[in-house]
């Protein structure tokens, strides 16, 4: 029995077909069936079926005598699923890879729930894919499994059979089959989603919704789209042989009313000369089925809009329904139009603002610096900043952040607010631009002002035009754009070779590489044994604790923070001794924390240094984030926890396998996690030794004078690196807290 039946029928996509069965026989995850349905196809889909079952024993063929249609189509296939669960793809759509190995993971990390609800990403023919933007309400926060009345909202996500994979014995157990006609997922995902004991969510895209050019069926003109009055009898008539589904009629009636709503204004679906049929029938469907709110019944919310809207369509007045929408869109574009003037003509007046002070002399003594898509003052900007201000006492400085960093900045430095006056007078008459990541698009470089990129990190997963082919994984297909910013460098700094190589070949253009190293690690080779101490004191770091710096990076394959540790079982495991620090990542800035309170996990989230976070720990835990580089400037012990290495790799791509060349041990399982620190194989010689390797690597220019030599070579016109770059073995970084405690009876 295999754990999974992956059900695809196929009627007239010969085209997509190969890609879409590739995508499932090629998942790392092998214990499946694929039973692939001919539809009486008319063109070679039977035959690519054949050719696939011939060569791959799991592939069933199942060839229809005549066209039924997709819901009997997955009829067929469901009448020889053998495994534990059924997976649903059509024959134009793909998995996403990795997706079956998530799929399991979260079915056994939630108890085989009898449904699972993931993501999807649409696939249009341009090449662009975008993330179905419901995807928050698959947050994988609170309890594991759950009941629908627990989480309502899945009601409001595209209700299609694709999206979810169901426990076989659940399925049987309810008799779910599909109905033919259009619209054929609506009888089967209300009763399944209402009737399941369990739930569960995974936040991760496991399929890509092919957008194709002609558009798919549901939204072609026919008057088969009358279908959905059948689908919806079928909804009603389930819930009429379950009474204890009584209390969520009112709200599959809103979704009904919405459904037929949303069909209606659709010009593309329903011919001119069935439109009135399709509002009378809509009308009597409503009346049929409402029912008065009981006491118990789940809460349904509307707005006026939509209620008006239900209520026109409810009672069949067709004109007036009419005229209602018309109405609101007038009023909506009037609204559009009343702020838009008032947006256009502040920005009208900023552009001209900006025009004239372009028009005046560069102020030569005036350095503009940002971070972080303005943030506060923070990374490899911050350092040259300061070291700026040491040994070039007359330049001005100013920092562009939103007003709730300015705190953050030293009282010598200028805050400018994004998008005032005064930001746009500064990128038009400032000398030097210093940033981590873009100005504005709209800056235009003016000759003599010099554009300096820090970047923010050593590249080890893939960046600029190395995105081309993994479009999912960056958040712009806009590569011309981030061509033309590359071209406003004028230097770009480089903490190392393999980074310099990277990003010359991803971001190709004529700036020149500042290979110096990375002016925010200097502080490791600056900081005292007392600042060590007193920032352990501020974070609440007990004295004598092993303090763990836990750091993962983003996933782009998901939108919620990913918890990848149970803390409370790794810090009981671990003992007394040891304190964990969580640091997530900015991308999960607003996301609450999951975690339970516990007096020795300390949330770091928001410490607006991540330089003093590393000073204060003993050790850090992350997985591919580029801290790892700065990290290992201070040769301190690194740990790798690389639970979902296959799908990062598969979503992101990296340019090495951190796997055959990490900065220390490796954990490939929370279990293994534990047991390099329980057996002190953290801090051990091979660990010692897989560091130095690393190091020798990528901290070749670390040295505690990196932002020195950036300043001498761009604002002091020095072009020799100065001072020169201290060896390796002469280097002596601020050591950890037990060094500077030897004698503390409870440290490990």
């Amino acid at each position: 029995m295999p754990r999974f039946s992956v059900i695809v029928p196929a009627y007239k996509v010969q085209a997509y077909l190969q890609e879409g069965l590739d995508s499932v026989l090629s998942q790392s995850y092998p214990d499946l069936e694929l039973i692939a349905v001919d539809d009486a196809s008319p063109d070679a889909c039977g035959r690519i079926i054949d050719e696939y079952a011939a060569r791959d024993p799991r592939v069933t063929p199942v060839h229809l005598a005549h066209n039924a249609g997709l819901g009997p189509a997955r009829n067929a296939g469901l009448a020889r699923a053998t495994g534990d669960y059924l997976v649903f793809l059509d024959g134009d759509d793909t998995l996403a890879p990795g997706a079956l190995q998530a799929i399991a993971d979260r079915l056994k990390a939630t108890g085989s729930p009898d449904v699972l609800v993931y993501d999807y990403a649409r696939t249009f023919w341009t090449g662009e894919t975008t993330r179905n933007r419901l995807a928050h309400r698959l947050r994988e926060d609170g309890p594991a499994s759950f009941r629908l009345a627990d989480r309502p909202a899945l009601l409001g996500m595209l209700m299609v059979v694709w999206n979810k994979t169901y426990r076989r014995e659940f399925v049987e157990r309810e008799g779910l089959t599909f109905p033919p006609g259009f619209y054929e997922d609506t009888p089967w995902t209300y009763p399944a989603l209402l009737a399941a004991e369990s739930v569960a969510v995974l936040d991760r895209v496991c399929v890509h919704y092919r957008q194709r050019r002609t558009g798919s069926i549901l939204t072609t003109s026919s008057r088969r789209h009358l279908d959905i009055f059948d689908q919806y009898d079928r909804v009603f008539a389930y819930l009429g042989t379950r009474p204890e589904l009584d209390r969520w009629r009112a709200v599959v009636h809103r979704r009904m009313a919405e459904h037929f709503c949303a069909l209606y204004a659709d010009p593309r679906r329903l011919p001119r000369a069935a439109r009135p049929e399709f509002f009378r029938r809509a009308a009597a469907l409503l009346r049929r089925y409402r029912v008065p709110v009981r006491s118990d019944a789940q809460p349904v919310s509307l707005s006026r809009t939509d209620r008006l809207r239900h209520t026109l369509m409810r009672l069949g007045v067709r004109r007036a329904y009419g005229l209602a929408s018309a109405l609101r869109a007038t009023a909506l574009r009037l609204g559009r139009g009343a702020r838009g003037a008032w947006r256009g003509l502040r920005e009208s007046a900023l552009r001209c603002h900006y025009r004239i002070q372009r028009l005046l002399p560069l102020r030569p003594d005036l350095a503009v610096f940002s971070a972080y898509w303005h943030g506060g003052y923070a990374c490899n900007p911050a350092a040259i900043e300061a070291k700026l201000r040491e040994l070039v006492p007359g330049t001005r400085t100013a920092w562009i952040c939103d007003p709730a960093h300015a705190a953050t900045l030293p009282k010598e430095t200028a805050a400018l607010r994004p998008g005032s006056a005064a930001y746009w007078t500064a990128l038009a008459r400032a000398t030097y631009l210093v940033t981590n990541v873009n100005f504005e698009r709209a800056l235009v470089k003016r000759p003599g002002q010099i554009l300096v990129q820090t970047q923010h990190g050593t590249p080890l997963k893939r960046v600029g035009l190395d995105l081309q082919d993994r479009p999912a994984a960056t958040p712009t297909t806009d590569f011309a754009g981030l061509l033309r910013g590359a071209d406003q460098w004028d230097y770009l700094l480089s903490a190392n070779r393999h980074s310099t190589l990277v990003w010359e070949k991803a971001l190709p253009s004529s700036y020149t590489t500042l290979e110096y190293g990375y002016p925010r690690n200097d502080v490791f080779h600056r900081a005292g044994p007392a600042e060590v101490l007193d920032l352990r004191e501020r974070l609440g770091i007990p004295a004598g604790s092993t303090a763990v710096l836990y750091a993962p990076t983003h996933r782009d394959y998901r939108r919620s923070r990913p918890e990848h540790l149970d803390f409370e079982r790794v810090l009981r495991d671990l003992g007394p001794r040891f304190t964990i620090l969580v640091r997530t990542h900015l991308t999960y800035a607003d996301a609450p924390p999951s975690w339970e309170r516990h007096p020795r996990l300390l949330d770091v989230s928001g410490h607006p240094s991540v330089e003093e976070l590393c000073l204060a720990s003993d050790a850090l835990v992350t997985d591919y984030s580029s801290l790892m580089f700065d990290y290992a400037a201070l040769d301190r012990p690194i740990v790798i926890h690389a639970d979902d290495w296959e799908a990062y790799e598969a979503s992101r791509g990296t340019y090495f396998d951190l796997r055959a060349f990490p900065p220390g041990a490796i954990a490939r399982t929370e279990d293994e996690l534990v047991d390099i620190f329980a057996t002190g194989h953290w801090r051990g010689s091979r660990s010692a030794q897989l560091r130095a390797a690393f190091r020798a690597r990528f901290s070749t220019h670390d040295d505690g004078h990196a932002a020195e030599r950036v300043v001498r070579h761009v604002f002091l016109n020095d072009p020799t690196p100065h001072p020169p770059v201290t060896p390796l073995e002469a280097r002596h970084p601020t050591p950890a807290a037990p060094a500077l405690v030897p004698t503390s009876p409870l440290w490990p």
